[in-house]
């Protein structure tokens, strides 16, 4: 079909985006016909890679609501003009501002997805001949995207598969990271026999601190490589120390730690720096009420083990010292997947003591906290303000677990 380009109305120039979606629409056969819906979900799917943001995508909805038609066909080009008015075409798009309305248009005719037929004086209509067929449409021409179908389906699908990647690669690298960590305890646990786990530990935190905030498939693909070749390698040491005589010299001893529920050695230790006038109350047989603990120092370590007792799964030895919940707790920093550098900056602005408490307390909550990490630069940056304790932290997990252990009462 033979087709001349047409021009913009007023001051607008005519770009090289233009010229293209003119001659796409022009070689466009004739009958093509596509479901305008289906190319509609895959434009939003593709929109990024469109170089077009969601208001952009609002207002392409609203432009497909007035063609009346499900499918858009070349069968008839004028059919495939739309003429809303500026004020029609904001309420179909949910009361957008005009000048939002008027950038989201130009974004989608420089993304090739629509045409500007303007008219000699620059307003939307059409004029129909006696027998009421469309002879002269001014407006908005859709045929770039049944031109443009087939593409922009392929741009969607890539689309698709990038996030199925990313969601693959961030649970491997979740599971490998969960793996490693899990090791290096062990590692650490045999001790001497194995030459201790602190070189695999810092070499398992470089790689889980190098991952960005919002890491790509390719800096996932490198983590988990990386993850992979550590996790070997931490496989081959845990199997050769079994594999030793000295591993297994007592078939009969149960290498399980049961922790007690209510160990008297972690109550009765009080943060280091604290005198005894300043040491925090104990209860006898109850945990001490929140309220009553000095929110500017680190509470007792038992009450601490007590309130966050899920930490104390990551150390089969038991935390019995404030220095053992410092090294759980950089243990588990990683594992939760923050940051070597936001884990010292909330040692530098908590404290040691103060920024485990804080870890062992996400921890607890983990369930509810989609980013740890972000999470724990929120508390520093509110601790540094001078809004931050870790009496109401530690207060609601308490409620929490009242809640859960409180009887339901009989339905009668």
């Amino acid at each position: 079909m033979k087709q001349h380009i047409t021009t913009p109305f007023g001051r607008r120039t005519l770009t090289a985006a233009q010229i293209q979606a003119q001659a796409n629409a022009a070689a466009c056969s004739d009958g093509m016909t596509v479901h305008k819906w289906t190319v509609f979900r895959d434009v939003a799917a593709a929109r990024r890679l469109l170089g077009l943001n969601d208001r952009a995508v609002a207002v392409l909805d609203a432009l497909l609501t007035f063609y009346p038609e499900t499918a858009l066909s070349t069968a008839e080009r004028n059919d495939l003009i739309v003429f809303p008015s500026n004020a029609s075409l904001a309420l179909r798009a949910h009361g957008i501002a005009e000048a939002t309305l008027r950038r989201s248009l130009a974004a989608l005719i420089e993304a090739g997805l629509i045409i500007r037929r303007d008219s000699p004086n620059g307003k939307r209509y059409i004029r129909r001949d006696q027998s009421g067929t469309v002879a002269q449409a001014y407006g908005f021409d859709l045929s770039p995207l049944v031109a443009r179908a087939a593409e922009l389906a392929g741009l969607a699908e890539k689309v698709r598969a990038d996030v199925l990647a990313l969601r693959v690669l961030r649970e491997r690298v979740t599971l490998l990271r969960r793996d490693c960590s899990k090791m290096v305890v062990a590692l650490e646990e045999a001790g001497e026999a194995l030459g201790g786990a602190n070189p695999v530990r810092c070499r398992f935190s470089e790689i889980v601190g190098a991952l960005p905030r919002r890491p790509t498939v390719a800096d996932l693909d490198q983590a988990a490589d990386a993850l992979t070749d550590l996790a070997i390698d931490l496989s081959n040491l845990l199997i050769s120390h079994q594999e030793r005589p000295e591993a297994n010299a007592n078939p009969d001893q149960d290498d399980r730690h049961i922790q007690s529920s209510n160990p008297e050695v972690l109550d009765c230790e009080p943060a280091p720096g604290l005198g005894q006038a300043e040491a925090p109350w104990r209860g006898e047989g109850r945990a001490a009420p929140v309220e009553a603990l000095p929110a500017r120092i680190t509470y007792p370590l038992g009450f601490v083990i007590e309130t966050c007792p899920d930490i104390s799964n990551y150390t089969r030895t038991g935390i019995r010292s404030w220095s053992d919940l410092a090294g759980t707790a950089d243990l588990v920093s990683s594992a939760l997947g923050i940051s070597q550098a936001a884990w010292r900056e909330a040692q530098e602005v908590m404290g040691q003591d103060g920024a485990s408490v804080a870890v062992a307390a996400i921890l607890q909550r983990a369930d509810h906290i989609r980013c740890p990490g972000a999470y724990l630069r929120a508390l520093v940056e509110r601790k540094r303000m001078g809004k931050f304790s870790l009496g109401p932290m530690l207060q609601a997990l308490i409620r929490a677990k009242l809640v859960v252990s409180r009887p339901r009462k009989p339905v009668r």
